[in-house]
């Protein structure tokens, strides 16, 4: 596995998307714990985008109009529905003292969620990973399928410490009701943004 592929991977994952906007809230709203629940979701919901992209699944969604708005809408729905959720005070910033075991589903849910339902990911893959096989690769498949252990990897622990950080700052956000409400705001936008920026998305 070379130095590039490395190098490449954490850029990609350290830039500010879908679910480094999720880790941040929950590690905001909910503390450490539930920034670690959130950042294991959002790992698994790049799992069947990985999985399209190894088996070539991923080409449908690229050759297929339909199967790409579709999956496309459906994601584009559900951020508008996260960023509704953050100016009602609850899904991803609905503050709580305590996260039990119903609230880490929740957290979970919708962490898998953010990025199942965003179909460019099995596009990005379906380039990504093929650009670090080599023609004369005996072993094509396996190598893809390491690097993609290893991207979950990275993922899960830039994801934490995204959320870690969140949370270490917590108690100066929460304890600040103004400073709540415009943090409110801003995650409320940046999600319908993010929505936008799906919906102008083409394959």
């Amino acid at each position: 596995m070379s130095i590039e592929f490395l190098i490449t991977s954490l850029i990609v994952i350290a830039s500010p998307g879908i679910g480094v906007l999720y880790t941040l809230a929950a590690g905001l709203s909910r503390g450490p714990r539930a920034s670690v629940v959130a950042a294991f979701g959002c790992t698994l919901g790049i799992v069947p985008h990985m999985a399209a992209a190894v088996l070539g699944l991923a080409a449908l969604l690229h050759t297929s109009a339909l199967a790409f708005q579709t999956l496309k809408y459906l994601g584009v729905a559900y951020l508008l529905y996260m960023a509704w959720s953050a100016l009602r005070e609850q899904g991803a910033l609905k503050v709580e003292t305590n996260v039990d075991a119903r609230s880490a589903r929740q957290v979970i849910v919708h962490a898998i969620l953010v990025n199942i339902l965003n179909p460019k990911l099995s596009i990005f893959f379906l380039a990504f990973l093929p650009q670090f096989v080599s023609a004369d690769e005996p072993h094509p498949l396996m190598l893809m399928l390491a690097q993609s252990g290893v991207f979950m990897l990275l993922t899960f622990v830039v994801f934490v410490g995204y959320g870690l950080f969140a949370a270490a700052i917590r108690q100066h956000v929460i304890s600040r009701p103004r400073v709540l409400t415009w943090m409110r705001r801003v995650f409320a936008g940046a999600f319908a943004a993010l929505g936008a920026r799906l919906a102008l998305a083409e394959r």
